[in-house]
């Protein structure tokens, strides 16, 4: 199992509010987190470093390799309220954070088993040469336009306010996450990044960069490289990950 990452602030932005980590938890076990943080210059990074580290940190703190699956995903949960209740006690506590929140999107691999933990619109990609898959889904309102059949999936890609979120870690005192569980095979990849890069990219461009890419290492880069030639109006943060 290998990884890879990358964070840029993009051509517009001149603070880049993503954060994103990686973590090999044992033989067998990896973590990959990323975050995009948002409340204005001066909270928005610290939304997303925040809840980044802490996330991260108590996933460590609470992993033990005889979890079972139902444990996994409670731990995951646990993680990301600590999280939440983190970020959300910083903005009360100082008026320069108040109103700062992040987006959340995490992948605890375990052997062929994969388990994603997301709130907000940052996205997990499930990707062999089979194709690729969007594992989350994201929390925007106009995801929920699009599930009552108020606009098309193609007309939300471009639709105003796209960028609007229903859940973010932070802005409340409690936060619901969705957990999604995915099995994968010798070879096969997962993609975590912000909506930096899935506003600019389509799926099956995604596709093509991942699996027909020489050097896996240097994807990341390529996919920056994509997003800055589009004009990378925000912040543009991805992780590969290869089974």
């Amino acid at each position: 199992m290998q990884s890879w990452g990358l964070t840029d602030p993009g051509n517009v932005r001149k603070q880049n509010q993503d954060a994103y980590r990686m973590e090999r938890l044992d033989r067998s076990a990896m973590l990959c987190v990323v975050c995009d943080g948002m409340g204005g210059a001066k909270s928005g990074n610290i939304a997303s470093t925040l809840a980044v580290e802490v996330f991260a940190e108590e996933v460590r703190r609470c992993w033990k390799v005889t979890m079972d699956q139902d444990q996994i995903d409670q731990m995951l949960r646990s993680a990301v309220k600590l999280a939440n209740f983190t970020v959300f006690d910083q903005a009360a506590q100082f008026a320069e954070f108040d109103g700062m929140g992040t987006t959340l999107v995490a992948a605890f691999v375990r052997g062929k088993r994969v388990t994603v933990v997301n709130v907000g619109d940052s996205r997990a990609y499930g990707i062999n040469r089979g194709g690729i898959q969007q594992i989350t889904k994201d929390h925007s309102l106009v995801q929920l336009m699009v599930d009552r059949g108020e606009l098309t999936a193609e007309v939300a890609k471009t639709y105003p306010g796209k960028n609007y979120i229903t859940r973010a870690i932070g802005t409340e005192p409690m936060v619901l996450c969705d957990i999604f569980h995915r099995e994968v095979s010798r070879g096969d990849f997962l993609l975590l990044c912000s909506d930096g890069l899935s506003n600019v990219m389509d799926d099956q461009e995604i596709l093509f960069e991942v699996v027909h890419g020489v050097n896996k290492q240097h994807c990341c880069k390529r996919l920056l490289s994509i997003a800055k030639n589009r004009g990378a109006p925000d912040n543009v943060t991805s992780v590969l990950i290869q089974i």
